[in-house]
């Protein structure tokens, strides 16, 4: 079989020229192209040299129909109003369709749904092996433990994040909420200020810190009477994420439509 051949959306930025030097490196795949948005000064450079792994004879273009058209694969960790956008037309080539992209609204969720009816969509939070393995275990201690524990979801970021808590944090509280049996949207408590009153018993509370380079770290924590349980993840090198996203792209290869996510990629 030959080599799976994938493009990287918003290849100019920091996460996506790690994307591009993870599909490089990995055996299986090449450098297929990459988009950028209008007026960016990465147009029409070559991905490769852009990512610093020399040129690889594919420019970065601003016609994201024209990058998809000479793909198998998109890499997506952009904003979600092009992530909508890419999943159509991943929909219409019938190509794999990896979203690294967090921040998303009802619609947009809708919207990508929609899509994974002809594309092949894996969408994460997060694409790293131990995020995923995190979110399997806090489901497993959510379940174990009663209420009588209370849920702290603590994330930090670095300072450039846009969005707020992060889509790891929702998934590790999605996973506790499944875990008690309960919908996250009727448990989630995002933020307190002033005079709140007493916790209420059940609820899943976030908090959300931004500074600095961090890459990511994540704490869940049930808090007993008496004693604590801590699960903690560290991100100290985003390669992790970009490793994780070509591995589900080459795993999507030859499947059927479907709106995926990493534990199917995993077998989690």
């Amino acid at each position: 079989m030959s080599d799976m051949r994938i493009a990287v959306m918003g290849a100019g930025g920091r996460m996506g020229r790690e994307l591009v030097r993870a599909v490089h490196a990995m055996a299986g795949c090449t450098v297929a192209g990459g988009t950028e948005q209008p007026g960016s000064p990465f147009l029409g450079q070559d991905v490769g040299a852009v990512a610093g792994i020399g040129a690889v004879g594919a420019p970065i273009l601003d016609d994201p129909l024209e990058v998809i058209a000479k793909a198998d694969a998109i890499l997506d960790f952009t904003s979600p109003r092009a992530t909508v956008e890419f999943a159509g037309l991943a929909a219409n080539a019938r190509i794999v369709h990896v979203i690294g992209t967090t921040g998303f609204g009802t619609d947009d969720d809708a919207a990508i749904a929609a899509a994974a009816r002809h594309a092949t969509i894996v969408k994460a939070g997060n694409m790293s092996l131990g995020v995923n393995l995190l979110a399997a275990i806090t489901r497993k201690v959510a379940e174990a433990l009663d209420a009588d524990f209370d849920i702290e979801i603590v994330e930090m970021h670095h300072r450039h994040k846009v969005d707020a808590p992060s889509g790891t944090a929702l998934m590790l509280g999605k996973a506790a909420a499944e875990g008690r049996r309960a919908t996250l949207g009727e448990v989630s408590v995002r933020c307190r200020d002033g005079h709140t009153g007493a916790r209420r018993r059940g609820d899943i509370g976030f908090q959300s810190l931004r500074g600095g380079s961090v890459v990511g770290d994540h704490t869940v924590m049930f808090a007993g009477e008496g004693e604590r349980v801590e699960l903690t993840h560290i991100a100290s090198d985003r390669g992790i994420f970009a490793r994780g996203a070509v591995k589900a792209a080459l795993w999507g290869r030859g499947r059927g439509p479907g709106l995926f996510a990493m534990t199917d990629v995993l077998g989690l």
